[in-house]
């Protein structure tokens, strides 16, 4: 069996649009006024400069908050704190407990980041 492949010569005249264009310059154009449009750009921005914030929030929070708390809470291994149940079963409180903290102080330390970068004036 042969399969048959059509192969375009180089010096075939390329594909044009009923403007005249290309096919190739047509999507590019589409593409660069989909961009330009839909504000895809500034998302793209936002998601890159979102990433950095999430880095910089998390070193804080586990570098400076958390060593804190570990100070405070009795035994340095909270986070392994289980309420045993019958048989091999277990409520893993100081897991939940350290993802409540966690959270709470993410919260508290991305309000105050981003109240300083945008300059939030509080509502009177």
């Amino acid at each position: 069996m042969t399969i048959l492949v059509p192969v375009r010569c180089t010096s075939d005249p390329p594909t044009r649009t009923p403007q005249g264009d290309t096919v190739a310059d047509s999507v590019l154009a589409q593409f660069a006024k989909f961009l330009k449009e839909t504000n895809a750009i500034a998302l793209a921005m936002a998601v890159v400069i979102g990433g950095a914030v999430q880095k910089l929030v998390s070193a804080i929070v586990a570098d400076l908050f958390m060593p804190i708390i570990g100070l405070i809470v009795p035994s340095g291994e909270w986070r392994s704190w289980r309420i045993q149940l019958s048989g091999n079963a277990a409520l893993g409180i100081g897991d939940v407990l350290g993802a409540a903290i966690d959270f709470i102080i993410i919260a508290w330390v991305l309000y105050i980041v981003v109240g300083k970068l945008l300059k939030v004036q509080p509502t009177k």
